[in-house]
Parts: structure tokens; sequence; C-alpha cells
């Protein structure tokens, strides 16, 4: 198998390969991996780098941790473990291999891991395009694709992420690029979302992840994410599954947004340069 950009080759067995060492098509991009990060530990500890990719770029069912903060990374590992993090839909295949991940590491392991993702320079691979209309969609494992036979449809009150190259996608390429469509003006009403003081005492988003939304302190970095999984965020705090720590700092702020606002933050952020 091949991707753009790089001279490795990898076949389909050692992509789908869930022990590591994880496929790194662009090894020039980042230093050597902690063998946690690379390899894992079987049975119960995947390579961190295999769902959020040695770049630490993420894809749409899980999360970016390039450039996040060390003790954040941290901190979120230790919330899985402890059951704060089980997410809004218990069934969902990615939140579980966390959970039970975060249950298994070492001390030394969430050092190694989170060391290294603090370290890496964030990028964004999304391209945030506003329209009335999408190309009708089907699920394909973690993300949505073209449908057969094509067609569109209304956007309605959505967000529809999607690869723009599905076979880029399947090879775990840390460079896939990403279409994200979100209602017309979208962006406008959430940029306007972000920096408003609600109620005349609910913070805005700028008080605390900073002017930029990026990283302040351990407050971690919301600009140029997946809007797939800031919307996650938003609603499993709103909805209370994400709690502890920090969440609770989060919750008078989410509690009144409706769906549509969390459409239009979201829309905002991720086309923000991270």
């Amino acid at each position: 198998m091949h991707v753009p950009d790089s001279a490795v080759t990898f076949t389909r067995t050692q992509i789908t390969n869930l022990s590591g060492p994880v496929p790194d098509w662009h090894a020039d991009e980042h230093p050597a991996m902690p063998d946690i990060v690379a390899r894992g530990r079987a049975p119960n500890v995947l390579p961190c780098a295999y769902c959020h990719l040695p770049n630490g770029a993420g894809r749409p069912e899980n999360a970016s941790l390039a450039g996040l903060p060390v003790n954040y990374i941290k901190q979120q590992l230790l919330a899985f473990r402890h059951g704060d993090r089980p997410g809004s839909e218990p069934k969902r295949l990615p939140q579980t291999l966390m959970i039970t991940g975060a249950t298994a590491l070492t001390e030394t392991e969430i050092a190694a891991a989170a060391a290294y993702f603090a370290a890496l320079k964030p990028a964004s691979y999304v391209h945030v395009i506003e329209t009335a209309t999408i190309p009708k969609t089907k699920i394909s494992g973690w993300v949505l694709t073209p449908a057969p036979g094509g067609g569109t449809e209304p956007i309605g009150n959505r967000i529809i992420e999607t690869p723009e190259d599905f076979e880029r996608f399947e090879d775990r390429d840390s460079r896939t690029p990403y279409r994200a469509y979100v209602p017309v003006d979208s962006i406008q009403r959430g940029a306007a979302l972000v920096t408003a003081i609600r109620d005349g005492t609910t913070p805005a988003c700028v008080t605390c992840h900073g002017t930029e939304l990026k990283d302040v302190g351990d407050i971690p970095r919301l600009a140029g994410r997946s809007p797939s999984f800031l919307m996650r965020q938003l609603v499993d705090l709103r909805s209370g599954t994400r709690k502890g720590g920090a969440s609770e700092l989060m919750k008078p702020v989410v509690a009144n947004l409706t769906d549509a606002n969390m459409v239009a933050i979201v829309a905002f952020l991720a086309s923000r340069d991270p």
C-alpha cells in the first residue's frame, strides 16, 4: 500500500495490526515514538499512535493530541480510568478502548505518552465548507463517506465531516484531508458565540482558552480541532457524562447552549489555525 508524499510501503496486514508497530507513513515529521505510543502493551493497551496517529493529528472518531499540555493529557487519561469520561453513547468502541487502555496504563507509560504528544506541533487537515446542500452520505466504519449513487440533500442543523480520500483514511495516513460541511453563516455566528459573555455572567470561551483559542497553561487548544470531536465533547459536557476536574467549570458554560449554537461554535473553532 502507498500514500501520497511517502516512500514507504505497508501491507494491509501491517496496517490493520492492532498490536503494533503502527503504520508510520511520515516518520520524518515527528521524533522517535516511545514504545507505548508505537507498540502498546498487549493485551489491553493498544499503541496510542494507532488511533491518534504518529503525528498526533487524530481522526474524527477520536482526539487530536499534538501540542496539548502534558498535564492536560495526563488528567484526561486519569479521567477515562476513573469513569469520568464514559461518553454519551456507552456502546461507542473508541470510548471503550480508551477506558480499557487508560485503566491498564502505568504511571511511567502515561508520562511517556503525554510528553511525546505534547511536544508535537499541531496541524489541522480539515477544510470547513459552509453550504446549504451536501452530498448524501453513508456510514463507513468510523466516518461518513459519499453514498452509492451520489445525490445531495439539505444540510439542516448538522456538521458532516468526511475524508476527501477514504482509502487514505483506511490506510491510516496521518495527513488524510477532511471536508467538514457546516450550515451557511455558521462560522460568523460561532465567532460571536465564542467571544460573547452570555447572560452577563457566563464567561466567553476566550476567557479561559485565550483569544487565539490555543493552549493556555493546562487548558487545551480548541482551534483547528475536528468538529466531530468538539461536538461530542460539548454534548458530553452538557449531558453530564463528562465530569470531574476542569469539566465542572465547563458545565455552566454549555448548560444552555442549543444544538444550533454548538454546531456554530465547533464550525468556527474547526476553521481556525491550530
